[in-house]
This record gives structure tokens, C-alpha cells and sequence, in this order.
């Protein structure tokens, strides 16, 4: 598109849909390249991430404000449930996570659907899940939902600009916290993240 525009070869009544799939397709690029540098620096060495504590609750906060106006064109509603619970790990490393699974939740759901960010105690774990009422995954699928670049809908993931990576980078940090993930599916009924924490 950029090559014919600069030939001059679209004709003017054109130009405006050409340059917005560049636009669009920039910014899956960019979304793609800055998922692989986060990838390759969770990759090379998480001990040199600086931890400290961390209230998951606040940070759910944080991110479910930061997410509002997203969830509201996509007409989610966001929810917060549970109690404050502290952690000592990464804290850019745990607000990307909340936003990544709370970001899925939302992309794909459905109209009128809701995604609940839940955090609460547990023994020496915290417990925190991210469940939605969205489209669900296919059960032969769930197994490979957290390796890289797996799309369960590619067609859909690209309508989204989803760029596969987002649940690889949830493991990553998930790992990196000593932590464990799982997840429950049911297609049509939505999708339920569980992840374990432990507290120190």
C-alpha cells in the first residue's frame, strides 16, 4: 500500500483506506516487536528484575481504570472482586500480567459480556483469576493457549491485533514469581486464568 501511494497510483478517494491499513498494520507491528523484547528480556535472566512488595488489588485497580475506556467500546463490563493481598515480586512485571489477561478477556468476549479480576488469600498463596463470559476455547486448544505465537482463532486474533504472545508473556512472569497457572474453558461460556502466587 505505502509503495503504491508513493508511486502515485491510488486514486485519491482511495488513499484515505490505504493509509489506515497502514496505520492499523503499524500498530500490530509495533504491539508484536515490543511483546518479543519483553519475551527475550523474561528469557535472559529474571533475577534482574528488583522485587519488592506488591499489593495485587491496587495493581488491579490500576490496570481495570487504565482498561475502562477499551472495555467500554467493546461494550465489558470490568470487575474487581476480593480483598488486598501483597506478594513481593516485579511490579511492572505483575501490572503487565493483569493487563494482559484482563486485555484478552475483554478482546474476546462479547457484547454486553463482563470480565472479573478477582484476588484473595489462600494459605501462603494468593490467588488470583481472571474469568470472563466471552467465546470460550475449544478444548483441544487449551493445552497450547501459553506457547508462543498460538492462535486458537487466527482470523479473530487478527481482527483484534493480537499478536499470539500475550499468554506466553503471562507464563513467563507467572514463572519468573514462582507461581502456577491454569486455565478452564468451556466454548461459548468463557474463560477462567487461575494463577497462584506465593505470598514471599
Amino acid at each position: 500500500f505505502a509503495e503504491l501511494m508513493k508511486e502515485g497510483l491510488v486514486p485519491p478517494e482511495k488513499i484515505p483506506e490505504f493509509s489506515g491499513d497502514i496505520y492499523k498494520e503499524s500498530l500490530r507491528l509495533i504491539g508484536l516487536v515490543n511483546d518479543i523484547i519483553q519475551l527475550s528480556r523474561l528469557d535472559e535472566n529474571s533475577t534482574q528484575f528488583q522485587r519488592a512488595p506488591v499489593d495485587l488489588y491496587d495493581l488491579g485497580e490500576a490496570v481495570i481504570e487504565r482498561l475502562e475506556p477499551v472495555a467500554a467500546r467493546q461494550s465489558v463490563a470490568l470487575h474487581l472482586t476480593g480483598e488486598h493481598a501483597e506478594i513481593l515480586g516485579v511490579e511492572q512485571l505483575l501490572k503487565e500480567m493483569i493487563y494482559n489477561l484482563l486485555d484478552n478477556a475483554i478482546k474476546y468476549n462479547v457484547p454486553n459480556g463482563s470480565a472479573t479480576l478477582s484476588i484473595h488469600e489462600s494459605g501462603e498463596h494468593v490467588v488470583l483469576s481472571v474469568s470472563d463470559t466471552g467465546i470460550g476455547i475449544p478444548y483441544a486448544h487449551q493445552p497450547r493457549v501459553f506457547e508462543r505465537f498460538y492462535r486458537v482463532d487466527k482470523s479473530h486474533s487478527k481482527a483484534v491485533g493480537g499478536t499470539g504472545l500475550g499468554l506466553s508473556i503471562v507464563k513467563h512472569i507467572v514463572d519468573c514469581h514462582n507461581g502456577t497457572i491454569s486455565l478452564r474453558s468451556e466454548l461459548g461460556h468463557g474463560t477462567e486464568i487461575t494463577i497462584l502466587l506465593p505470598e514471599k
